[in-house]
């Protein structure tokens, strides 16, 4: 729907042509998608009830796990619900707010993302190659600065985005060929000069994904150095562990959004890599963290036997009474 602004149409729909190539599969592909979404959310939630609920794990590296696993909620609740949409209706219409409204939490989650595994990165560097110094370095104060700092920075510096972006000009047309609304398609549709736009994203960019990657890499060159002067290979394999799975989701994560960037005209790779980090990182964040970790095991199994005494103990009541 257009309605009549000055001299030209503006857009108040926006469509989403979402995956063109896949209308013969696309029943199974869309409870393909709607199973990932609900393993992603009960997977993540997981996570934070075993670490909230286990002693054990009452330290800094699974507090930041917990705030990753809130952050890829967002992410995946931002933009999946509206992909099931699109899978089955083969594209949907969104209000022009709405695709706003998308675009803004999907670029919090992404920007909360990058800190977030930067975060993890020192703290893997204060325990691996300062462990003397790890507690005073990174204590519960700190632990709650740093995370609240990061939500802090990434809502309002995303906000200033958001709100120059909504100030554009879109006079048509109101197709995008991508499944969720982000900047470049947006920018596409577009009758205004984006000129100032493009520097604050660029910015942003730099801001919340070079030099978080930066830092990640230099901590696990000392990282990298410090295990090296370990001198049993059991020792070095056990302190490489701890860091095994991180490093998985930083490769993982950063890679599929190098590429996008690499190759931006490329709309098929785009919108597979796009897809990848939206859907499948978040789904495997928590599988990668729990099976390569010991102490989450052991508390998800410990977990489970205390609910299910918990449960038939409940039962157990109700039948005496």
């Amino acid at each position: 729907m257009n309605t009549q602004h000055h001299n030209f149409s503006k857009v108040t729909d926006i469509l989403l042509l979402g995956f063109q190539n896949v209308q013969i599969f696309r029943f199974p592909f869309f409870l393909l998608l709607l199973l990932i979404y609900c393993v992603t959310v009960c997977g993540n939630l997981l996570i934070i009830v075993v670490v909230s609920s286990s002693r054990s794990l009452h330290s800094p590296m699974y507090f930041f796990l917990t705030q990753l696993s809130m952050s890829d909620i967002l992410l995946t609740t931002t933009i999946e619900p509206g992909m099931l949409h699109i899978v089955f209706y083969d594209g949907s219409s969104v209000s022009f707010i709405g695709c706003l409204i998308q675009f803004y939490f999907s670029t919090v989650s992404v920007g909360l993302e990058c800190l977030l595994l930067t975060i993890m990165s020192y703290d893997r560097y204060q325990a691996i190659c300062r462990p003397l110094h790890y507690t005073s370095a990174v204590g519960l104060t700190f632990c709650l600065k740093v995370v609240l700092l990061s939500w802090l920075i990434v809502f309002t510096t995303m906000l200033m985005l958001f709100f120059t972006v909504s100030h554009l000009d879109f006079c048509g047309p109101n197709i995008i060929d991508h499944f969720f609304c982000d900047l470049q398609p947006l920018l596409e549709l577009s009758c205004s000069d984006t000129f100032i736009i493009k520097m604050e994203s660029l910015f942003l960019s730099i801001l919340f994904a070079v030099c978080p990657l930066t830092v990640i890499m230099v901590s696990y060159v000392y990282i990298i150095l410090s295990i090296l002067k370990i001198p049993s290979v059991t020792g070095r394999q056990k302190t490489f562990s701890t860091c095994s799975a991180h490093l998985t989701v930083v490769s993982l994560f950063y890679g599929s959004i190098i590429i996008i960037y690499v190759f931006p005209h490329q709309q098929n790779a785009k919108t597979l890599l796009s897809l990848f980090y939206t859907v499948v990182t978040p789904l495997l964040n928590p599988i990668i963290y729990s099976l390569s970790n010991r102490d989450i095991k052991q508390a998800l199994w410990k977990l489970i036997i205390n609910t299910y005494h918990a449960i038939f103990s409940n039962c157990k009541i109700v039948i005496l009474l």
